[in-house]
């Protein structure tokens, strides 16, 4: 635009840019327990479900995420259907191997809030496709994650894989996943000047004053994943609003809750556990207090089976009907950015909130009825409640239902 005598006051790309593109890919190595080789052996397989393996194997030795090995490790692997699909699904049972990995714990405790992004700037979306498929791991940790195929009436000799790349339901998936992205963007979030880049799971968020600097910063963006070995798809970059991200609709000013299914049809407790799950995630948004929500957690109560019956009671259907109201009719703004924050503490003891919100002064006429609301919800803050320990019965495994439980890590991986 220059050799028109127009500037825009972008930043160029720094030279590093092009370098860092050529390095050797980062990786984090894992701190374990033990010194001695974890090995689970392989459980029998049906003919149906050893021809699906075989195949899912093959085409994941050709893409590139595994590679023939003679590891002592072994932990065991199977398939399923994937719901409302014919497709099979690898899963990787690897419950031994994380026991002896040592926790990082959680580097981004939750995500980034779309309602600090300013009253309309664009945006634009990217979504990763299977993203943690494309991180290496360290050279030293791949042979732990290794698995075999068996052969149909032990004909032959059976084959031995690992990952190359970071398995699904490994554990600190999730925190090795940002660190491994951070690491890439976190130089380009000072380059691009205003420009704001969120990431959180497999979505990258671009925000910017106006489209020259939206398409300076995502061109950046996209390069830099592109170069790092990330599968991107064009379809799936989000240009346009409203722009759909992390379940929620973000228009130019408002955001709102994609539409979210609430399964009233309670029959066990593994069903109020789901239910539980995820008002506790939409709640910020929806401005329920942990009070309008006592009716629905009460259920919880109780170490039984997760198939162990329940019902929901009349105040529990009148708490369901109460929240299904708000999540049609509730919404949050997205900021602005010359207005000051603003805290307030709301309730009675014992159930008290918060709310951070802008004011915005609004100059109101007599005949201006229709004056647009001064009040500008940015986001709702609660206590945690106590969790809910509950066992899971597919992995043996102990978990926590609560109103931050929202790590995706799992004890057995998928493909």
């Amino acid at each position: 635009m220059a050799q028109w005598g127009i500037t825009t006051g972008i930043p160029d790309a720094p030279p590093v840019f092009q370098a860092a593109d050529t390095e050797e890919r980062p990786t984090q190595k894992l701190n374990w327990k033990t010194d001695s080789p974890v090995r689970v052996e392989q459980w029998p397989l049906s003919k149906e479900k050893l021809k699906a393996l075989q195949e899912l194997v093959d085409e994941q030795l050709a893409k590139g995420p595994i590679v023939e090995t003679m590891s002592p490790w072994n932990s065991p692997v199977f398939v399923i259907k994937k719901a409302n699909k014919g497709n099979w699904q690898l899963l990787h049972d690897l419950c031994q191997i994380n026991n002896v990995i040592e926790d990082m714990g959680s580097l981004q405790p939750g995500m980034p809030s779309p309602a600090m992004l300013p009253q309309n700037w664009n945006l634009a979306i990217i979504d990763i496709k299977d993203c943690f498929f494309q991180i290496p791991l360290h050279p030293d940790d791949p042979s732990c994650f290794a698995f075999s195929v068996p052969t149909l009436n032990r004909e032959a000799l059976g084959k031995r894989y690992h990952w190359k790349f970071l398995p699904q339901g490994m554990k600190n998936l999730p925190s090795i996943c940002q660190w491994y992205r951070s690491s890439l963007l976190s130089p380009m979030c000072a380059a691009v000047g205003e420009a704001i880049i969120l990431h959180y799971m497999d979505d990258v968020l671009v925000c910017a004053p106006n489209d020259d600097f939206l398409s300076h910063a995502l061109d950046l963006t996209i390069d830099s994943l592109v170069a790092a070995g990330f599968e991107l798809q064009e379809e799936k970059i989000q240009r346009i609003p409203p722009w759909k991200y992390l379940g929620l609709e973000i228009g130019k000013q408002t955001i709102v809750l994609q539409k979210l299914v609430v399964k009233n049809n309670i029959k066990t407790l593994a069903d109020v556990q789901q239910l539980c799950g995820s008002l506790n995630w939409v709640r910020p948004w929806l401005g329920r207090t942990t009070e309008d929500l006592d009716p629905l957690c009460n259920l919880l109560k109780g170490g039984e089976e997760l198939s162990s019956p329940r019902t929901l009671t009349q105040e529990a259907r009148a708490a369901l009907e109460k929240i299904q109201d708000c999540m049609a009719t509730r919404q949050a703004n997205r900021c602005k950015s010359d207005l000051p924050f603003k805290f307030i503490i709301l309730g009675k003891l014992p159930h008290l909130h918060g709310m951070i919100f802008q004011w915005e002064r609004v100059e109101k006429s007599k005949k201006d009825k229709d004056c647009r609301d001064p009040l500008l919800i940015i986001r709702m803050s609660f206590p945690q409640s106590p969790p809910v320990q509950k066992n899971d019965q597919a992995t043996g495994t102990g978990s926590r239902i609560g109103p931050e439980s929202q790590d995706p890590d799992k004890e057995v991986g998928r493909m």
